[in-house]
Formats: structure tokens, sequence, C-alpha cells
């Protein structure tokens, strides 16, 4: 039996490696009387019919034989067996018992491999990628300590019940050897040997609680940082929501607004949403009001693929204000560098090139032979306070407009000076066909505005 008992075999000496050969008469006189005392116990049926009996072995000296207990005659055939005959039952009796234990030792072993197992799946499963091995092991529900549950700190928690049991396993191993097999039978090596691979998934366990220690922090900062991207997302859309809705509220009618454009940079700029088809005559008319100098800069330009000065109304350095018109030049007699509200107006057809240029209603200047015959080409980018290099892009500071516009439309064709002079003087209200002056036409970007504009009579003050 592996608890250590000797079972139902009587005379079986506890410690047989301790006796010397002089001490062996004690013996054999202590399993006669326990062979007397068993074979009356089964002729008279009380042991045998009792599951878990066991018999209990007690060497006596011979002095106290007589007095204490008297040995009882046993009845053997052929009479007394000599010497050398109990001592040969004896040592038989001896090596059933080291058999015994030796089959103790076998189950022990059995034991010490199932541990030898668990340290090499635990050896096998180091030798893997620290982070993406747990990863994918506990993505798919499995691990390599056998079933533990996907959360970080259940994992521990099972690693730690498993590194106690055991301990505890081999605190019970090492107890039953201490009380069944003598220290002749169990090498001191094999004690350390257990120890030592104890100590060694021991160690193991505790590396992979301090890897999954790491993970569960790694995800952590992962997650706290995605979560900070996103309520930033989040919170720049509010605030663009926010301002279109003040936006829309602030202008009590469509066009009542303005497009400020305080400094001179390359990423402040207003855009039209609509582009412009192909055209053989325009008309452009706008409010503006600037103070820079040298030059009020781009007060709008319009690109096409192939031809980035399509059409460009600009005043650059101490250069006079320019019509561009397909990368043509005409140098225009307008002045509204003063800082004051001013209403522009330019004409032009591709007959000829005639182009006119209006000021507050009045007409300063007209000429020909820009751009002749050459019709504005479709589809292109329309840009408010910027001059465009390339279509919709690569903005020089130096060239950006500073100050404030507003009323900006385009027609299709040449408007008559009436027409002008009544738009300039706010007796009528007349949007372009082609381009209208609306909120929800223009975009503002890099920190240019929409506010709410002066009336018409207020800019005609202002003059």
């Amino acid at each position: 039996q592996r608890g250590g008992r000797l079972g139902p075999r009587p005379g079986v000496p506890s410690e047989p490696s301790s006796r010397s050969s002089a001490g062996m008469l004690p013996v054999v006189a202590g399993l006669l009387l326990a062979v007397a005392a068993g074979g009356r116990g089964a002729a008279a049926g009380d042991e045998e019919s009792q599951p878990g009996s066991r018999f209990v072995c007690t060497s006596l000296p011979l002095d106290a034989a007589g007095a204490g207990c008297p040995l009882p005659s046993v009845p053997m055939q052929g009479g007394a067996l000599p010497p050398e005959e109990e001592l040969k039952a004896t040592v038989l009796q001896l090596r059933e018992t080291v058999l015994q234990q030796k089959e103790t030792i076998g189950s022990q072993r059995e034991t010490i491999r199932e541990l030898t197992g668990k340290l090499s799946r635990c050896e096998s499963a180091d030798g893997k990628s620290a982070t993406g091995t747990w990863k994918k092991e506990l993505g798919k529900g499995k691990d390599t300590m056998g079933d533990l549950p996907r959360d970080p700190a259940q994992v521990i928690d099972q690693l730690s019940r498993t590194m106690q049991t055991l301990k505890d396993r081999l605190e019970s191993l090492e107890h039953q050897l201490r009380a069944n097999v003598s220290y002749a039978a169990l090498p001191n090596d094999l004690r350390e040997m257990l120890q030592r691979r104890l100590g060694d998934l021991e160690r193991q366990l505790l590396s992979k609680v301090a890897e999954l220690e790491d993970e569960k922090s790694l995800l952590h900062n992962e997650t706290s940082a995605h979560r900070q991207r996103t309520e930033t997302a989040l919170n720049a859309l509010l605030e663009r929501v926010s301002e279109l809705e003040k936006g829309n509220s602030a202008f009590k009618s469509p066009d009542e607004f303005k497009v400020s454009l305080p400094l001179r940079t390359n990423y402040l700029y207003g855009k039209i949403k609509k582009t412009l088809p192909e055209l053989y005559a325009f008309t452009v008319c706008l409010w503006l009001r600037s103070s820079a100098s040298p030059g009020i800069g781009t007060p709008f330009s319009y690109a096409v693929p192939g031809q980035a000065n399509e059409i460009v109304l600009i005043e650059w350095g101490n250069n006079p204000i320019e019509l561009l018109i397909n990368d043509k030049v005409a140098q225009l007699p307008l002045f509204i560098s003063d800082g004051k509200w001013h209403h522009i107006c330019i004409t032009w057809t591709t007959r000829d090139g005639m182009w006119e240029a209006f000021q507050d209603g009045e007409k300063l200047g007209t000429g020909e032979n820009l751009a002749p015959w050459h019709p504005i080409k479709p589809g292109g980018v329309l840009i408010l306070g910027q001059e465009q290099d390339t279509v919709g892009g690569r903005f020089d500071a130096t060239q950006a407009f500073v100050g404030e516009m507003s009323q900006f439309n385009i027609w299709d064709r040449v408007l008559k000076a009436e027409d002008i002079v009544n738009i300039a003087n706010c007796s009528t209200n007349m949007p372009g066909n082609i381009i209208p002056w609306v909120d929800n036409n223009v975009d503002v970007f890099g920190g240019a505005t929409k506010w709410p504009v002066e009336t018409c009579e207020e800019r005609l003050l202002d003059l």
C-alpha cells in the first residue's frame, strides 16, 4: 500500500535497516508473538470481518518475554525452525517490504513526472514571443498552462493557486517520505531535485505573471491614448458644429456677412464652393476694406489645371493693382488701400480682350487686348485672399490679402454701367448669376472668420 502501512503481513519490522545481527532474536520473538495473535484472530473470525484492520508488530527483549507476555506455544510442522531458517524468512519479508517501498517511490516518481511535464509546458511557452504569443493564446481562449481565464487578473490568480497547490503536494510527498521511507531508501539528491524543480517552476510562473502585468499595463496605456485621441477629435467636431451653428444664426440674411483675413499668412483664406463654367465674358464685383502696406495682396484668384493665373486680382508690393487673365496683365487705376470700404467692379470680354474698372460706381479705366479670344476655362478653384501657384494651393504669404471683403458676386456677362452704379449706391441688390454671395457657398480656413457685415448704407458713409 502507498500510505506506508505494511498490510496484513505480521512480523514486518518498521526499521529493518537499523537492526544488527545480534538483535535478531528479539525480532523473531516479536514475530512469533504476532503470528500467534494473528492466527487466533483469524480462527475466531474477528479480524477478517472488519475492513481496514491492521496488525501491530512489536519487538520485546528476551528477558521480558516471560514476565510481561508469555509466549504461547505455536504449532509448527516438523518442530521449531532452526535460526537460519528464521533469519531467511525474515530476509524474505524484508525484501517484500523493500518492494512495497519501491512501489511507493514509483508512485512518487509519477508525481515527479507530472511536475516535470508542467515545467516543460512552461519552458516551451517561455521560448515564444512574450507579447505576441500570449496575445494570440489569450485571444483564442487558451494558453500554455491549461484552461486559464482570459482576464489577466484571473490568470494571475489561477497561476498563484496552481503554484500553491504544487507546493502543498511537495510538502505532502516529503511528509509521506519521512513517515514511510527510510533515508537510505530516499536519497538526499531526490529531495534536492524536487526542490530544484519546484524552484524552477516557481520562477517560470513568476516570469509569466510579470509578463501578464506588463501586458496589462501596455493595454491600459494604449486604451488611454486611444480614448484621449477620440475625445480630442470629438471636441474638435463639437467646436466646429458650434461655430457653424453660431455663424448660421449670426446673419439675418444669407448674404449679410463678411470674411475677415487679419494677418498676412499663407494659411488664412476663403474658398468658394461653386466653380465657374466656360465664360466668354464676366463681371466681378465686391466690397473690400484694407489698409495693408505695401499692397493689399490678392482679393481673389481663379486657377485651372495648366493655368494657375486664369483670373487674378492682385496688388503686390509697390506695384499698382493688376488684373491677370490667362497670365496676361492689365494695370487698373484703382486706389483702395486707405482702410475704408470700397466697391470694386471689373468687366471683361473675350472679344478684343476689352476690360473696364469701376470704383464706388465710377468708371476709372478701360482697355483692350487682355487675353483676347481666350475663353475662361471651367472647373477651376476660386480662392479668396490668396494667390494660387497650383490649383487650390501653394500660397505665398507676401501676396496674401489683409483686410475684409463682402458681396463677392460674378456674372457671365458685362453689366451695364447703370447697374454697377445702382449696386454701388445700395439702390439695388443684384446677386451674381454664376457666383452669388451666400453663406453656404463660402468656407473659411486657417483662422479666417465670418462676421456680420455693416449695412450697405453704413459702408457708403465710410467712403
